[in-house]
Order: structure tokens, then sequence, then C-alpha cells
């Protein structure tokens, strides 16, 4: 049965963990609307692309620009099955943003699928969702996890981690187990 997910993206959102994610709900049948504060459908926003090279944190390189596909203002959360948060620099704004606290708080309250990548722990940190939850996320983000009464999930880069209806991910290389995990949440059965 296909689902209706939300998507919140922002500006400088990493470009794989919207890419991705927003493709692969699409290619097995689910309606996916991409939405961004103060944005309307057509409206675009910029990724950035994280990369490991080494260094002590990601680099950081210019993306595609991810075009939306649905209005902030029209995206009831009532409507929808599921959530997704992707990471990159756009959760650090975007919890700042009340609308957007409120939506992550309706998804948990009504204990519907959310997936969160990367920084996407940011949101839910901020959104206060995490008390007495497991999450995984960007090391960096670890402390945030912490203090916002979570515990952290020390889990490899490519690997991701299922707490009820919360399905978190340290990073885009996690995206195979991360969306795996996602669809189960969400009831999705894949025959071949």
């Amino acid at each position: 049965m296909s689902k209706k997910l939300l998507m919140l993206v922002g500006d400088y959102a990493e470009d794989y963990e919207t890419m991705v994610p927003f493709q692969t709900l699409l290619a097995v049948g689910h309606t996916v609307h991409a939405v961004c504060p103060d944005k309307k459908a057509g409206d675009t926003i910029a990724t950035a692309i994280h990369d490991f090279e080494g260094a002590q944190t990601y680099s950081e390189k210019p993306g595609h620009r991810f075009q939306l596909n649905h209005d902030f203002d029209k995206a009831d959360p009532g409507n929808y099955d599921g959530l997704v948060i992707p990471g990159g620099r756009a959760p650090e704004y975007l919890r700042l943003d009340q609308r957007v606290l409120d939506i992550v708080r309706h998804f948990d309250q009504a204990r519907k699928p959310i997936a969160a990548i990367c920084h996407g722990a940011q949101l839910l940190a901020a959104a206060d969702v995490l008390k007495g939850r497991k999450c995984s996320a960007y090391p960096a983000c670890a402390p945030e996890v912490r203090l916002a009464g979570g515990t952290y999930a020390e889990i490899g880069i490519d690997q991701a981690h299922t707490d009820g209806n919360l399905v978190t991910a340290p990073a885009w290389p996690a995206h195979p187990a991360w969306m795996a995990q996602f669809l189960e949440v969400l009831g999705t059965r894949i025959s071949h």
C-alpha cells in the first residue's frame, strides 16, 4: 500500500541525504512531498555534498539544486504517514522554526515513522522527542542527542538503528540500511 511521506529540507541539506531517499521512496511507489519553510512547490534549495576525505570532519562542496514539489504552508502533518529528515547544515537553522518543530512533534506523538540521518538529529533534539530513545547521528551530534535525554547509538557509518518508529543513521553511506529499516517500519513490502 502506498504511503504519503513528508520530507523536511532546507538550504544546504546534504545532497545525497536528500536526493537518494526522495528517489528511493518514489521508486517503491510512495508519494513524497519535499517542503521547506517559506518556500513553495517549484522553488529550489541549494544542497551540499559532504565527503569523508581524511580530515577531522567532512568536507563540503556545492551540490545540486533540489526542486521542492509541495508548498510548506499546505503540508498538514495529519495527512502524512511518515517523516523524512535529511542531514547536512539545513537542520541547524530548521530547528529554529517553531512550525518545523511542531511537525516533528506531531509525528513523534502520533508514533508515525520518522527517518532522520546525520545532522537530522538536531531537529529531533530541538523538538524534544529524544528522551529515553536511542538515536544515531553524525558523531558530532552525539552531545546534542545526549543533552536531549537520548542515548547515542554508536554504530558504523554504514549502519542504521531503529527504536520503535524512529529510524536513524550517521551519514549517507548508511542509505541501504537506513532506507531498508525505514521501509520496514512503514510496512512497505517489496517482492521480487
